[in-house]
């Protein structure tokens, strides 16, 4: 079997790219942030790269984006054309392809934009309230029009990924760590705001099992949440990486951010039913993984 995973150097790509050459598995990747001279440097722009790639292929894991709603904010323009444009091209080199692959996308809590009723089903309304969150919803509808015209697509949906130290260093619980490693403080932008943290590993898990699933079944899947179940606010996440941390941590409140959802936890029971899977590791436990790997580092 051979593979292709779009982002392939990002935080999810690299991890499950990993674990499925360790499966014996091919993969193929592209990745605008790889080296220029290394194999996987492409662009899900360039139409050309992308049909070639996915000729060759039996699955295609689509994680490539502009993955942060903060640069959605910085670029609009360039969000939309990679999230949107860039997604497009993958499901019409994937219906072009002799070998017909099926797509599988990665997308994101951000669709649902501000729930009041926590957890999140996979069935709520999805109300975007940022540029990202509303070109993960156009990326979808892409998707469910391509497997009106026989494409074998599905979707995952993905909430605050995190345990990795190679990570973005801005990005909230790797910050938090940095903080609790070196002894600085931590910066909080809302105190009450509450997120379904999931750690790389249980996702991972749960994207071999759905590619499991993918490889086996005729007909597509309904999005999947991989998520927790359990909201944590950041001041709790706060206290996990001071608790964590050899320093006296100061913490530093900040006011929340004009563009952010504020509370989200994703429900997990279809998941647990169609994949047989649930999250295994709790934010607490993964903060202190990740502050292991920094002392190992």
């Amino acid at each position: 079997m051979k593979l292709l995973v779009t982002g392939s150097a990002g935080l999810i790509g690299s991890a499950l790219s990993s674990a499925l050459k360790k499966r014996g598995i091919k993969v193929i990747g592209i990745d605008i942030k790889a080296q220029s001279n290394c194999e996987d440097y492409g662009d899900i722009l360039d139409y050309n790269r992308v049909l070639d790639a996915a000729s060759q292929v039996d699955g295609i894991v689509h994680l490539a984006a502009v993955s942060r709603v903060i640069w959605g904010e910085e670029n609009p323009k360039f969000c939309w054309e990679t999230n949107v444009e860039g997604t497009k091209h993958i499901l019409e080199a994937a219906l072009e392809s002799p070998l017909k692959p099926w797509v599988l996308y990665g997308s994101s809590r951000e669709v649902y934009g501000q729930q009041e009723r926590l957890p999140v089903k996979e069935t709520a309304p999805l109300a975007p309230v940022n540029i990202y969150g509303e070109s993960k919803v156009a990326a979808e509808q892409a998707v469910k029009n391509a497997v009106k015209r026989g494409l074998k697509g599905s979707i995952v949906r993905f909430s605050n990924v995190f345990g990795s130290v190679n990570d973005h260093h801005d990005r909230v619980i790797p910050a938090f760590c940095l903080a609790a490693f070196y002894g600085t403080p931590i910066r909080i932008d809302g105190r009450e705001n509450l997120f379904d943290f999931t750690f790389i590993d249980d996702v991972v898990r749960g994207m071999l099992s759905y590619i499991d699933i993918l490889n086996k079944s005729p007909i597509p899947l309904m999005p999947i949440h991989f998520t927790t179940g359990l909201g944590v606010s950041l001041e709790e996440a706060a206290f996990y990486a001071q608790e964590a941390s050899v320093h006296n941590i100061e913490i530093i409140e900040a006011p929340s951010r004009s563009f952010d959802v504020s509370k989200f936890s994703g429900e997990t029971s279809r998941a647990r039913e169609i994949l047989k899977w649930k999250a295994s590791v709790h934010l607490r436990e993964g903060i202190h993984q990740m502050l292991n790997q920094l002392k190992s580092s």
